[in-house]
């Protein structure tokens, strides 16, 4: 009931942050089975819930769920860590103020899309999970990715940022090599290279 007033853009964009939280755990390197039972649950109720609570904030029933939603989110996360996904939304939240649920439903499917191959797998489980098919797990893990951005695009959330400055970037870049490694047990190591690709693909 707390939770029944909340703007629907902030329904949507705290509901993709913990969409965040339950990818970057599920891909991570070195996740155990318990994690990954936890992520994929809350990736299922994410699927299930947000739009119906986005469009109806008075839904209970997806209220709840989007709440146990975020707690095994958060569980998985805390287990399994975050990645790159948060480095680089934390330089956004850093720098222009970017709230940090936004700033990850934007920049999730890049990241993944970036990781490639290596994520194909466990990206494959998550879309089976939610009943999304394909021929192999190439086109699973790529038709997952594109229902994450028909989502945010269907409540409102930008696909792109119009803000991030030029001379913005090699901090952002530092911040988040800092951050992330070699803590983050992601599944594809970055270095200034990769993390400048990933902030040229996410600039409008």
């Amino acid at each position: 009931e707390l939770t029944i007033g909340l703007p629907p853009h902030i329904t949507s964009t705290t509901g993709m942050d913990t969409m965040t939280h339950a990818v970057e755990a599920y891909t991570n390197l070195f996740a155990p089975k318990s994690t990954d039972k936890l992520a994929v649950e809350a990736v299922k109720l994410i699927f299930e819930n947000l739009e119906k609570v986005y469009k109806d904030g008075s839904d209970q029933t997806a209220r709840y769920n989007m709440q146990l939603a975020a707690f095994y989110g958060g569980a998985a996360f805390t287990r399994a860590c975050v990645g790159y996904v948060h480095g680089v939304a934390h330089t956004l939240g850093g720098l222009y103020g970017t709230p940090h649920g936004l700033a990850n439903a934007v920049i999730l499917p890049y990241v993944m899309e970036q990781f490639g191959p290596a994520v194909y797998f466990k990206l494959a489980r998550l879309a089976e999970a939610v009943g999304i098919n394909g021929k192999d797990d190439e086109e699973k893990a790529k038709a997952f990715l594109r229902e994450i951005r028909r989502m945010n695009a269907d409540m409102k959330i930008p696909d792109k940022f119009d803000f991030i400055q030029e001379k913005d970037i090699p901090q952002m870049i530092k911040w988040a090599m800092k951050e992330a490694n070699p803590i983050y047990p992601v599944p594809v190591l970055w270095h200034a290279p990769e993390f400048r690709a990933l902030i040229d693909r996410l600039r409008a």
